[in-house]
């Protein structure tokens, strides 16, 4: 992980893709270099059908614009599942999206840990522990071993994937990239995860539990998200919302100031690349600002 920069992208594609007369997957690469943008994460939430040479010439016209893959596995990925047959096959996904994403040029591939169900917080993560293991064995034994896992922050409360569980998922292997989603961690907090504070401490606890090139290099995702007071994550917002957090401004002002570089996905609700690129230049305007 050498890049010396923050990367900003969305995920899969704005309403502004069509919009602005774009048709072809393989546009993607032109789209993104419009907005000035450096990262881009290829969707494969719900299945990994793909065509493997458009996904492959993809990948290399965004190599050509300096852009960085990143591929988010199916959502129906479970590591806690109580169902030995469920983690099986969620070990599968993962090995097949590792493919995926080395046909794509991607380096990293997001994944979702699973719900606790009628298990105890601890007796699920113990379950999801068991299963990235063996996944990341796998991996290997498919000769992928240089593509990334990272176990992503979730944002309902009956998930697994609290700030504290991804960081023990993680601290499995030094290979595993935490994906902070702060959008996720406000929602399943109900607000408390914006701002400043927040963010001192999220980027803090990163460093403390996985050491210095996890906590800056580390994987990302931003959006608003609107939340119950029960349940926590309902929806994705843009943002123009302004209800809803987290506040972009506060994150971009640390990761100037501490010289962080990690890859943050914008997941707005259809504008995505648009606001992906507001915090770019929020963040650069930051980085000047610092350097003055």
């Amino acid at each position: 992980m050498s890049e010396e920069k923050a990367r900003f992208g969305p995920a899969g594609k704005a309403e502004s893709f069509a919009a602005m007369g774009y048709k072809r997957q393989t546009d993607l690469a032109e789209y993104l270099e419009k907005f000035s943008l450096d990262a881009f994460e290829y969707q494969c939430g719900r299945g990994l059908r793909v065509n493997e040479e458009t996904v492959a010439q993809l990948g290399v016209l965004c190599r050509e614009k300096g852009i960085a893959l990143s591929l988010h596995a199916p959502y129906y990925i479970s590591l806690s599942s109580l169902e030995e047959e469920k983690r099986q096959n969620s070990i599968g996904y993962i090995v097949e999206s590792a493919k995926i994403a080395k046909l794509l040029g991607a380096d990293r591939v997001v994944i979702h840990s699973g719900s606790c169900s009628k298990l105890s917080r601890e007796e699920a993560l113990e379950l999801a522990k068991g299963t990235l293991g063996e996944a990341l064995k796998a991996v290997d034994e498919a000769g992928l071993s240089d593509i990334r896992l990272c176990p992503e922050t979730m944002g309902k409360v009956n998930q697994l994937g609290t700030l504290e569980e991804v960081l023990a998922l993680c601290a499995l292997d030094e290979r595993l990239i935490p994906c902070i989603d702060f959008g996720h961690l406000n929602a399943r907090t109900f607000g408390q995860s914006n701002g400043r504070e927040a963010y001192t401490a999220i980027l803090d606890a990163i460093a403390d539990k996985l050491g210095t090139e996890r906590g800056k290099y580390f994987h990302a995702h931003f959006s608003k998200i609107q939340y119950t007071d029960k349940g926590g994550e309902k929806c994705h917002l843009t943002f123009a919302d302004t209800k809803y957090g987290p506040e972009y401004e506060p994150l971009m002002a640390l990761l100037a100031e501490r010289g962080l570089c990690p890859r943050i996905i914008c997941e707005s609700a259809g504008t995505q690349s648009e606001d992906a690129q507001t915090m770019k230049r929020c963040y650069e305007a930051e980085k000047q600002r610092k350097t003055l």
